[in-house]
């Protein structure tokens, strides 16, 4: 197997090269929105599942499924955006954000049951679905199990190919060097946030820029879903379930989103996805980590909602290339 190629973080002092856009908020501003009012919990399969909830309209919903570590928060900066033409949902996974662990073991498959369950118990019928890291990993699997529920896929920095690879156990003890770390400063986190040095060191696993995120984002959307005791199982459940050969089953147009400068999972798992999803083309951004939809939010919602507007197939439709993005 051929050796993985992966973008180092960069130093705290080399935020220049993020060139334009990077950090630049999505629209219209999260910090508006009222969310205690759109919060909602829902029981699925006897867990009471966080989520929220906002926006409306004939067209299908769009549901968001966050990565390891991650909560329904990581989508602050896109949530509003798609709530302007059609109803969004970002959930809690089972074991993260507010959402209790659940009754079963964690696994990939399970996972996917779950969304497909919290859009049953919604009512929700044909929805897209757009997840990041774990989350794509999860949305792809709800494709591939219930072809009917899904009617685009959209996954941002996937996991799925690398992940289950070799590279399994340097990986497993990686994630548990990153639990420790979160787990012991969850009481400092907004401090860690409001400073930008630290800012960076904390993040510069995800983001390529962390000193240029805002610092509410950076509390609000990213620390505040680190240290839950879920993280170890998800992340096994990650490296040991793959589905390589099954995602020519995906039959749904779908849309890759990868930063160039993906730390965790390599840009080049983006092709692979690319490859093996038979509709589907992929944008790829530049001077951009793991976490695109946070770090160049405008760029992303600019996709996102072109994407999902498009109709017929997917890779019939190549995105023009901008300042922000490569196909």
């Amino acid at each position: 197997m051929p050796r993985r190629v992966l973008s180092p973080p960069v130093a705290p002092w080399r935020t220049a090269r993020a060139g334009h856009g990077y950090g630049v908020g999505g629209g219209p501003d999260w910090r508006s929105v009222d969310w205690p009012s759109h919060l909602r919990r829902v029981e699925v399969d006897g867990t009471p599942v966080n989520y929220v909830d906002l926006g409306a309209g004939d067209r299908e919903p769009v549901v968001f499924v966050h990565g390891l570590g991650g909560q329904w928060q990581n989508w602050l900066e896109n949530l509003p955006r798609v709530a302007e033409e059609r109803r969004a949902l970002a959930l809690d996974l089972p074991g993260f954000g507010l959402t209790p662990e659940p009754r079963d073991e964690i696994t990939i498959p399970g996972y996917g049951r779950t969304v497909n369950a919290f859009c049953e118990k919604l009512g929700l019928g044909g929805v897209a679905i757009v997840g990041n890291s774990m989350g794509g990993f999860i949305a792809a699997e709800v494709a591939i199990q219930f072809p009917s529920r899904v009617t685009r896929l959209v996954l941002v920095s996937a996991a799925g190919i690398s992940s289950a690879s070799s590279l399994r156990r340097p990986m497993l003890t990686a994630g548990r060097i990153m639990t420790a770390v979160a787990t012991n400063t969850v009481a400092r986190h907004r401090a860690l946030a409001s400073r930008p040095v630290m800012r960076h060191l904390s993040l510069a696993l995800v983001a390529r820029y962390p000193k240029l995120l805002r610092a509410d984002l950076a509390y609000e959307g990213l620390f505040k879903g680190a240290g839950k005791p879920s993280f170890d199982d998800a992340l096994r459940a990650c490296l040991d379930y793959g589905f390589r050969d099954r995602l020519p089953d995906v039959s749904v147009p779908t849309l890759i989103v990868w930063g160039e400068n993906d730390w965790v999972i390599p840009v080049r798992d983006a092709n692979e996805f690319e490859r093996l999803i038979p509709d589907s083309r992929k944008v790829v951004m530049r001077e951009t980590g793991h976490i695109p939809m946070a770090e160049r939010p405008q760029a992303f919602n600019d996709v996102l909602m072109d994407f999902l507007a498009e109709t017929g197939p997917a890779e019939e439709k190549e995105p023009v290339e901008g300042e922000a993005q490569v196909a």
